[in-house]
């Protein structure tokens, strides 16, 4: 039984070192050919062309991508199977070799053969088809209590999501905290906004909004904006490469009523600016997340009357979607009620969940 044994561990090793000789010795496939209307070529792997920009991975950014004007391409070698979108609308899995006069020889097994096509007449070549609708979110919530010597609850909700179509976006978010001390309230505050961007241009497009909040040691019933006006996604996904790759970034401009109901204090209200702004920022293939999202209020009767909310803070992926967060949510208010302060500091520690639908290669 001894030598069995002895006989079987000789050969998995064998076979091992035989199946690594071979993996080492296999030729490695060979590299795709780019070549430019200057006469330089570039060797890699094509990865896509979509609006106008060829993405290629080569041996020197073999952890990064290099984007190539396709206007600028004359010729092209393809030697892995990808589909090539044709302008009359027709798909071709295929590899493809330089033609001649500006032309693009594909092989593909639906034709049993191969099909010369101008180059200048191919839309998309592997491009990443997103659902009609891309959903992402972020929900987290932190709770903590005692009993005994202290008595205490600490409870906080915190949403985030984005519903996003070619030409529109609804965003929502929201947050609620509450605390006492040995039945004696401490805190008690939520906010929330709802906004819906129209798309003019991929870029540019026209926001309407909605901001509601209630703070009962701010002597707040209920603060409303409603507001309207221009904005632009200065930063989109796939804009930079490494680790900016994920980055967005937009800013917003308008004009809002704003509503101010107090407990005690005079009821406020008054026509003022929105400005805006939000930045998110994935690194390392998501497992660290920056983000930033601010909202400003200035009177448009008194430059001194400003409101702000801002929320700073970090996101950690722990397991697929499951993530914890630390963030720091500040309010300002340079005209707050009788006997309440100016600033408002919210620190908080939670734990959810995010997802996100938008395909990834």
């Amino acid at each position: 039984m001894k030598n069995l044994f002895a006989v079987l561990a000789l050969s998995t090793v064998v076979l091992c070192g035989v199946a690594t000789a071979i993996a080492a010795d296999a030729p490695a496939p060979p590299l795709d050919v780019v070549t430019l209307k200057d006469g330089s070529t570039i060797y890699g792997e094509v990865i896509e062309m979509s609006g106008g920009v060829l993405v290629m991975k080569t041996p020197f950014s073999p952890d990064s991508s290099v984007k190539i004007n396709w206007k600028e391409v004359s010729a092209l070698a393809v030697n892995h199977p990808i589909p090539f979108h044709l302008k009359e609308g027709t798909v071709l899995n295929g590899t493809a070799t330089a033609g001649s006069d500006g032309n693009l020889n594909i092989q593909s097994e639906q034709l049993k053969g191969a099909l010369s096509v101008p180059i200048d007449s191919i839309t998309a070549v592997n491009p990443l088809v997103q659902p009609p609708v891309i959903y992402a979110g972020t929900f987290t919530a932190g709770y903590s209590a005692a009993s005994g010597n202290s008595t205490f609850r600490n409870a906080s909700a915190l949403l985030d999501f984005v519903a996003r179509s070619e030409q529109l976006r609804l965003s929502i978010n929201g947050r609620y905290v509450y605390a006492d001390n040995a039945d004696i309230l401490t805190a008690r505050n939520s906010r929330g906004t709802i906004k819906l961007d129209f798309f003019v241009t991929k870029r540019l497009y026209w926001f309407a909004s909605a901001y509601v909040e209630s703070d009962r040691f701010q002597d707040l019933k209920m603060r409303t904006a409603l507001a309207s006006g221009p904005g632009f996604q200065f930063i989109e996904r796939g804009d930079f490469t490494g680790i900016f790759k994920d980055m967005t970034f937009f800013t917003e401009a308008g004009v809002s009523y704003f509503n101010e109901d107090f407990r005690v204090a005079d009821d406020q209200s008054s026509f003022r600016a929105r400005i805006s702004m939000k930045l998110n920022w994935p690194m390392f293939d998501e497992r660290i997340t920056y983000f930033h999202y601010n909202e400003l209020y200035p009177s448009l009767e008194n430059a001194s009357n400003i409101y702000l909310t801002m929320d700073n803070g970090l996101r950690f992926k722990i397991w697929e979607g499951f993530v914890a967060s630390l963030q720091v949510t500040t309010r300002y208010n340079s005209k707050p009620a009788a006997g309440t302060k100016e600033t408002d500091n919210l620190y908080l520690f939670t734990l959810g969940y995010s997802f996100d639908t938008t395909r990834k290669r």
